[in-house]
């Protein structure tokens, strides 16, 4: 059992309605579904997405608990956050013992667990990542990053990636290009896009017929050099785009990615919501590749789902943005109790070694998939690393055509079964199944949630099983 986990792998019962006794009981247990369903679609506001009509009651460990009697193992980490699991035990200590004592304070203010959290987090990072900037959200701290660099180079023009995700303020949103630009007017003048990194869908092809990513990234920005008014000041890209499907950068790309904006005297962000933390068998997914970027973004992460980001940078950057007066004020920067969780977060993933625990249970959890993928000719690939994947389901590999709907029924069969491993549903998104479990998972419970992957491609009409 991975070190902190309370609870334990328990085969055959997610889906059975809960014990009196279950240690995940709660006030809301008593609930009633449906009631809750109707009031949910009377009083919230759409926010652009479905509402699941299963209504969580309670979370612990690994696991939902829904008002309908459902257990359901988690491998989406909450929306892919909480990296310890639901309820640790250390985790709920701190913040009980901060919300008790040092909860909320005027943001001018510094106080311990900043400062702490400032101290480990930029210690274990590489060097030239030297100074820490505290926020809330994901979106939060790329907004940030992205002033940053603007202020830092005096330039405005901003660099995304096609199907990225780096959320939905004016900066943020403006440069990111898988969804959510339009309907809403203007964006931030000056963004532009690369390519979107996809070898299973990538038309730059070499001769041999394997994908051709250095191609496309020159042609990206040979684009990029003719739409440009000559006022680059950064790049943003994450090491696995997520939201677009779980692709993972080709190695050396990262890399190559650097050079081009060091050409153009601008600076290379890279946002680590996701991949931050562990997650992908690294503390960081940039040190899979050796690659120091200009800002480092966290969020997700690293408050194990409670709402904290940071922005990372150098000394340099530091103080020259002072010099030109970088202004950025909020109501909740450097708050300490969610500082102090960040800080027990990371002294947690440090001493019982989850980053290498995530490494040697992602290959079970990829092990597996691969074997789906052999047996069910709907997998059209399975990527990503550590403990993140994308399964994406087609029609047939052939064409390669996506199967949004063979998806959703799959995706259907496995919540019934017990296991809720997020759909990207969205016609945006073709059909990709994205799996990122906390890290304290074992591998008792992946092979738990391969074992019920298994039972819905095998149920589900059209999966093309191939023996």
């Amino acid at each position: 059992m991975a070190p902190g986990l309370t609870t334990k792998a328990d085969n055959h019962v997610l889906a059975l309605p809960l014990a009196k006794d279950d240690a995940a009981s709660t006030v809301y247990q008593n609930e009633d579904q449906d009631t809750l369903v109707q009031k949910s679609k009377k009083y919230l506001l759409g926010f652009g997405s479905d509402i699941h009509d299963e209504i969580v009651t309670g979370t612990r460990g690994l696991y939902f608990y829904t008002a309908s009697g459902r257990r359901l193992l988690d491998w989406t980490s909450g929306q892919m956050s909480c990296l310890l699991g639901h309820g640790h035990p250390e985790i709920v200590r701190v913040i009980a013992d901060h919300a008790m004592h040092l909860d909320h304070t005027f943001s001018g203010m510094v106080s311990p667990p900043v400062v702490n959290l400032a101290e480990r987090l930029c210690g274990m990072l590489p060097a030239g990542l030297d100074r820490a900037l505290f926020l809330s959200t994901g979106g939060e701290s790329n907004e940030a990053a992205i002033k940053l660099a603007k202020v830092y180079t005096g330039k405005f023009e901003v660099v995304g990636l096609g199907a990225s995700w780096h959320g939905v303020t004016a900066q943020a949103v403006g440069a990111q290009f898988h969804f959510g630009r339009s309907g809403h007017g203007p964006l931030v003048p000056g963004t532009m896009m690369l390519p979107a990194p996809n070898a299973y869908r990538s038309v730059f092809r070499k001769d041999d017929g394997s994908y051709d990513w250095e191609a496309e990234l020159e042609y990206g920005w040979r684009m990029v050099d003719l739409q440009s008014c000559g006022s680059l000041a950064c790049c943003i890209v994450e090491c696995i785009q997520s939201s677009g499907g779980m692709h993972v950068l080709p190695p050396g790309y990262l890399a190559a990615l650097k050079r081009y904006c060091e050409r153009r005297g601008m600076l290379l962000i890279v946002d680590e919501a996701q991949t931050g933390v562990g997650r992908c068998g690294d503390l960081m997914a940039i040190e899979h590749e050796g690659v120091v970027p200009d800002i480092l973004t966290l969020s997700k992460t690293l408050g194990n789902g409670l709402p904290l980001s940071a922005v990372v940078t150098s000394e340099q950057i530091h103080r020259v943005s002072q010099q030109k007066n970088f202004f950025f004020y909020t109501t909740h920067l450097n708050d300490p109790l969610v500082a102090a969780v960040g800080d027990k977060v990371l002294e947690i993933v440090d001493r019982d070694r989850l980053v290498r625990h995530a490494r040697e249970v992602g290959e079970v959890l990829h092990r597996g998939l691969r074997g789906l993928m052999a047996r069910y000719g709907c997998i059209g690939e399975v990527r990503g690393r550590g403990l993140m994947a994308g399964v994406e389901i087609v029609t047939d590999r052939t064409s390669k055509t996506p199967g949004t709907e063979l998806a959703r029924r799959i995706g259907d069969r496995v919540f019934e079964h017990g296991l809720w491993a997020n759909l990207s549903s969205h016609p945006s998104f073709g059909g990709v199944f994205r799996i990122a479990p906390p890290i304290t998972v074992t591998a008792a419970q992946i092979e738990e949630g391969l074992d019920i992957l298994e039972r819905a491609f095998a149920e589900t009409e059209g999966s093309l099983p191939l023996y």
